[in-house]
């Protein structure tokens, strides 16, 4: 993933057209953002990516988020894309080191993905079964950051192999590591090994759906 200083400038590159014989500064990124200088300034300089800024933006040019967020050319980015895909984004939802819900009753968001992106996935016939949300917390470091955005299949529910899956106990929405036992019970696994790891009955857990993507690299 580009950092948040390279996706700035790619961003200047792709609004240029909006700002005839000027020169596009941060400051008018910011605004197009809608983020205070200030705040603007703090996430460039730590790169903390503002992912639902983005995705705002992204939804109002009809861009791909994930050409933004890589390494695209700028004028791949103004033309349009040949296939879009849509997969539901709850944006509310919070797994990993918080609790949520993720089901049908909740509000989603389109979340626009170029072609390449959606055969990473799985391709185009696991699309129905690909939801997007956010990861909370640091239990998850390195695979997976505070804030990130993951995709999980929730057709994917076999746990025998072991992976990385979006989980549900008494306790909320987790993204966890998991590795049956031979007496079929679970270890839930942080990847940070801050965090130890604890053994659940097979009974006591919801498997939600296997983590397929993100943002970034999957394990």
């Amino acid at each position: 993933m580009k950092s948040f200083f390279d996706i700035v400038e790619t961003i200047k590159d792709v609004v240029s057209a909006e700002f005839p014989n000027k020169k596009v500064f941060d400051k008018d990124v910011a605004d197009l953002l809608d983020i205070s200088q200030m705040n603007f300034a703090t996430m460039k300089k730590r790169n903390k990516i503002p992912f639902n800024e983005l995705l705002d933006f992204c939804a109002q040019r009809s861009i791909a988020i994930n050409w933004l967020l890589y390494n695209q050319s700028p004028e791949s980015l103004i033309e349009p894309t040949n296939r879009f895909y849509r997969v539901p984004y709850f944006s509310s939802v919070n797994a990993s080191a918080g609790g949520g819900a993720c089901n049908e009753e909740l509000e989603s968001h389109p979340l626009l993905l170029e072609e390449t992106f959606i055969t990473s996935l799985g391709g185009e016939k696991e699309l129905r079964h690909i939801e997007a949300i956010n990861v909370s917390g640091d239990s998850m470091e390195p695979s997976f950051g505070n804030n990130d955005i993951v995709f999980l299949n929730r057709s994917k529910l076999d746990v025998e192999r072991g992976g990385i899956f979006t989980i549900r106990t008494e306790y909320g929405l987790f993204i966890k590591r998991l590795h049956v036992r031979i007496d079929g019970s679970v270890d839930i696994i942080s990847d940070n090994q801050e965090y130890p790891p604890s053994i659940i009955g097979r009974d006591d857990i919801e498997i939600v759906g296997r983590v397929v993507g993100r943002f970034g690299c999957v394990d």
